[in-house]
């Protein structure tokens, strides 16, 4: 296993995009993107058209594998459809494997940078099927086919329960962020205070509120930014490592610009407090 996480620093989300997911994930790495965030869930995900992106994309000389960080995540029968990437009777730990392999399958790699378990199986707290596909999700980690793991739409209870079990902790937690929860601020303490990278999904669209607050409106005039590229910089600034599903080209490189965007320590807190 790597000694060091990998340090992207914006990751392109490839759900909902259907027949158009080749044509934009290849347009995100062309706009600079080098982490792609995927699902072998059919549902919402289209993983086979990430491959072809990337397949694209390395035979046009616009990336090679070294330079990508890419994630899959395995996803529980009761998030997907009847596409499903493995075979339901079988044992859960099993079904980790299988659909790992064919994520690798999809991808046309012979491993991903990270594994994520796509949710936990209830919400009333880590169980006994969540400890054997993490056992399973390890396993797969050591033979090679990921360098590290994650766990995805979890609580602090998930997390704490997780921790108080004994179990190896993840590397990633991915969640959908709202800032009326202040920004998830009690899983991201958590995760800082164990040196777990926290990505954190829908940023502009679980936030509609902040976006049109004219005080946020001021701060992003006031920096010759967009409101969502402020949105993405006070992420930045906080610790959490975006994502953006974007499918408009300008809006691949004004995410991207954000990066740029320095962001006054009171700025940051003044958003904050104005958001919860």
């Amino acid at each position: 296993m790597p000694d060091r996480l990998p340090s992207p620093t914006f990751v392109y989300g490839t759900a909902w995009k259907e027949d158009r997911t080749a044509a934009l994930t290849e347009q995100a790495l062309r706009a600079g993107f080098r982490a792609i965030d995927t699902a072998n869930q059919r549902k919402h995900y289209f993983e086979a058209g990430v491959g072809e992106a990337l397949t694209s994309a390395y035979r046009e000389g616009v990336v090679t594998r070294p330079d990508l960080f890419l994630q899959t995540k395995f996803t529980y029968q009761r998030g997907q459809d009847h596409r499903l990437p493995y075979d339901p009777s079988a044992r859960l730990s099993v079904q980790v494997r299988q659909s790992l392999a064919s994520s690798l399958e999809h991808l046309r790699t012979d491993h991903v940078d990270s594994f994520v378990l796509h949710g936990p199986a209830s919400g009333d707290g880590w169980s006994e099927d969540d400890a054997e596909v993490w056992e399973a999700m390890q396993k797969e980690r050591d033979a090679g086919h990921t360098h590290h793991l994650g766990v995805s739409n979890v609580s602090l209870q998930h997390l704490e329960q997780m921790e108080a079990s004994g179990a190896e902790l993840p590397a990633f937690v991915q969640n959908r962020c709202f800032a009326r929860l202040g920004w998830d601020r009690e899983i991201r303490a958590f995760c800082q205070k164990r040196k777990i990278v926290y990505q954190g999904f829908s940023l502009l669209t679980a936030n509609p509120e902040v976006l049109e607050h004219p005080p946020f409106v001021n701060v992003a005039t006031e920096l010759n930014a967009t409101p969502a590229q402020v949105v993405f910089a006070f992420a930045q600034a906080i610790g959490i490592l975006p994502l953006t599903g974007t499918s408009d080209p300008e809006h691949m490189r004004q995410d991207l610009d954000s990066l740029q965007l320095t962001t006054q320590s009171e700025i940051v807190h003044a958003i904050e407090q104005m958001a919860g």
